[in-house]
């Protein structure tokens, strides 16, 4: 089946999922909404992929959802669908056992932007632009809010909701939103850098960590430190955490089990 959502295998241990539909400057219509949670949910699964990597293809990364199609759903329950199906490939990659990594070039503007937000990590190109501009159009940007809001403080995610106006990527880069910025030269050297340090680690490991820290993000100081000494005691009982700290006495390289 045609499909605009394709995986790309960067070596044994890392894919990329790259969105291929440059004509609609990589829209998240209801189909590609559908195959990019499809992609997510077989990588996740797949016990080689440790890290994922998921890009626009053509001038930019994504401009968020198909203005065309949305004119055309008139139906409440449409719309419904189509806001809930993107908040199940946000939720996706947050609860997701893999660290997925956006690599942004362009624009990152709407539900683009809420797709970057919900990466672990997030790398761009020096003139990559971000931006909630809902409000310019009538459609305050609700449901993008939900992952920006959780990566940026109040005041400057405020301001991008309320005017619309996009923001560079160093300012992006200082308020949060994403880790780094390069030069379009370098930007895939760079990603593929920080992914191949993570692909060295314990799956089992990243898998728990990665699941704890959004989970113990969500709760009250106390509850937090209960829920995170009880899963560093999960932690702890695996052969990984043995092995790595047997490794580390020993002065030598650990062999992961991932068990």
């Amino acid at each position: 089946m045609n499909s605009n959502i394709k995986i790309i295998k960067r070596n044994s241990k890392i894919s990329s999922i790259l969105i291929n539909e440059p004509k609609t400057y990589n829209s998240l219509s209801f189909k590609n909404l559908n195959d990019l949670l499809k992609a997510l949910k077989k990588l996740d699964s797949d016990n080689k992929v440790k890290v994922i990597v998921i890009e626009g293809a053509g001038k930019g990364f994504s401009a968020g959802h198909n203005l065309k199609e949305v004119r055309g759903l008139k139906k409440r329950e449409k719309y419904q669908k189509l806001f809930n199906l993107c908040s199940k490939v946000m939720l996706q990659i947050v609860e997701g056992r893999k660290p997925v990594i956006a690599k942004v070039h362009g624009a990152a503007f709407a539900a683009g932007c809420q797709l970057v937000a919900s990466c672990d990590l997030a790398y761009s190109t020096k003139d990559a632009l971000f931006a909630t501009p809902g409000v310019n159009i009538g459609l305050f940007c609700s449901t993008p809010m939900v992952a920006v809001s959780r990566k940026i403080n109040r005041k400057p995610m405020m301001k991008m909701l309320l005017t619309g106006e996009p923001i560079k990527a160093n300012y992006a880069k200082e308020i949060g939103l994403i880790n780094d910025c390069f030069s379009k030269q370098k930007l895939n050297k760079e990603v593929i850098s920080i992914a191949k340090k993570i692909a060295s680690k314990s799956n089992l490991t990243i898998k728990i960590g990665k699941q704890t820290f959004y989970k113990q993000l969500e709760m009250p100081l106390r509850k937090a430190y209960a829920h995170t000494s009880k899963m560093m005691t999960v932690n702890m009982m695996a052969m990984d955490a043995k092995e790595g700290i047997s490794a580390f006495l020993e002065k030598r390289k650990p062999i992961w089990k991932n068990k």
